[in-house]
């Protein structure tokens, strides 16, 4: 155990540098008040909807990607915090605006906001050696208020970034693109259907966000093709509605499939994804992103080089409010002693042998970090190490058993409503 309050300094008061603060306040023995810094003016991350697009007033690049008529595609049931149920009079699948209250309601429950430092943006995070060169690496945070325009400087004895993965796009190369007459824009700058009524819609990419944008233009527009690479959907589909495969180049027109039909295009929409970025950390960090896997870090967590630095909320495809309460205890364990990291050596060994298993399994390199039925033994595995307890298994199960149900009927899913009976059991019940 150490003999001073450790400094932690969190980057970002999204659900996952919420739930870090949260985790911090609750061991005031070990851990002195937490720094959460955050550049917006408040809580919530990308649940905080805006219909602007770009850059901000601020010159910076707009954070969310959340569209006006989103509804989750999790049930509210098994989404929340463990130690903080959404209210049970709300439907499962539920408005973005009640996601964002709930975590205002976490900040309020918990007393997280006097720690929260809003409109200040982070420019650069650095490691510094301590002062006989054996001590700890400690991490100083410039920072920059939006307001006064003022320069800060802090030192903390660990940094846990929790800034999200939603807001860089990722555009992929498409042969021929300089050719195409009609819109493109990604997904990232989607708001509204309207604007595309009576249009020619292609969408690159099927996944969560792909399929739900689709079906929301189907509402509008003439036509939608959603081009998919690899998961082939086997729900039905309104009738203005198709799924084709494999996109080989753009005409001036619209896309040429892989199977050499042409499909007309008034606009393009790339829901292609995003990019890993942190463009705060400073060079000497040595964190390295190629082809969206970040290396070097020890169960998706703890950088290797630097196991004070912690990144939080970078597994997708995840059930990803219960997985942030996972991956922050865990980090907390290693701070306070609860559990001690291996050497250098061996965590990134133990990392290579996870990627290798994926490589065998079938599973590319830029999808190191998607997770998906991984995620349940990956949670186990943290909250064991961390002597905490698992998630319930009722967790897994009902998360499962919609995304099958979704699978089904892609247009209906969100119609029906569930009840968790006890820590193993949920039932369906009447809309």
């Amino acid at each position: 155990m150490t003999s001073h309050l450790l400094q932690v300094g969190i980057i970002g008061a999204g659900a996952g540098g919420l739930c870090a603060a949260r985790h911090l306040l609750a061991k005031p023995h070990v851990f002195a008040p937490p720094v959460v810094y955050e550049q917006s003016d408040r809580v919530g991350g990308t649940w905080v909807y805006t219909e602007r697009t770009g850059n901000d007033d601020h010159g910076l690049p707009i954070h969310s990607s959340m569209y006006r008529d989103l509804r989750t595609n999790i049930p509210k049931e098994v989404m929340g915090f463990p130690d903080f149920p959404f209210e049970a009079h709300l439907p499962s699948f539920i408005h973005h605006t009640d996601v964002r209250s709930y975590l205002e309601k976490y900040t309020d429950h918990f007393e997280i906001q006097p720690h929260i430092k809003f409109l200040t943006h982070v420019e650069l995070l650095r490691p510094v050696s301590g002062p006989t060169g054996d001590a700890p690496v400690s991490w100083e945070v410039t920072s920059l208020n939006l307001k006064s325009h003022s320069r800060n400087l802090d030192r903390f004895d660990s940094i846990i970034v929790c800034n999200g993965h939603y807001s860089d796009p990722f555009i992929p190369h498409i042969p021929e693109i300089e050719n195409f007459k009609g819109q493109t824009m990604h997904s990232h700058e989607y708001r509204v259907a309207e604007p595309f009524r009576g249009k020619n819609m292609v969408l690159l990419g099927a996944g969560p966000s792909g399929i739900d944008i689709a079906l929301e233009l189907c509402l509008v527009a003439n036509q939608v093709v959603l081009i998919y690479k690899n998961s082939f959907i086997s729900s039905a589909l309104p009738p203005n509605c198709q799924f084709v495969k494999g996109i080989n180049r753009f005409s001036q027109t619209g896309v040429i499939c892989n199977d050499g039909t042409e499909h007309p295009a008034d606009v393009f929409i790339f829901c292609t994804g995003y990019n890993y970025s942190f463009p705060f950390l400073a060079n000497e960090v040595g964190l390295n992103v190629q082809d969206h896997r970040v290396t070097p870090l020890y169960k998706h967590i703890v950088h290797t080089t630097f196991p004070t630095l912690f990144f939080i909320g970078l597994c997708k495809t995840v059930c990803p409010f219960p997985l942030f309460h996972c991956q922050v205890l865990f980090a907390l364990a290693t701070l306070d002693g609860t559990y001690k990291l291996p050497s250098k050596v061996n965590m990134d060994a133990a990392t290579e042998h996870d990627y290798q298993f994926c490589l065998e399994n079938g599973i590319s390199h830029r999808h190191f970090h998607k997770l998906d039925s991984l995620q349940w033994n990956y949670n186990d595995e943290l909250t064991y190490l961390a002597k905490t307890d698992p998630l319930p298994p009722v967790v897994k199960d009902l998360y499962e058993a919609n995304k099958e149900i979704r699978k089904q009927d892609l247009c209906n899913y969100k119609r029906f409503n569930f009840k968790i009976v006890s820590h193993d059991t949920w039932k369906k019940v009447n809309p």
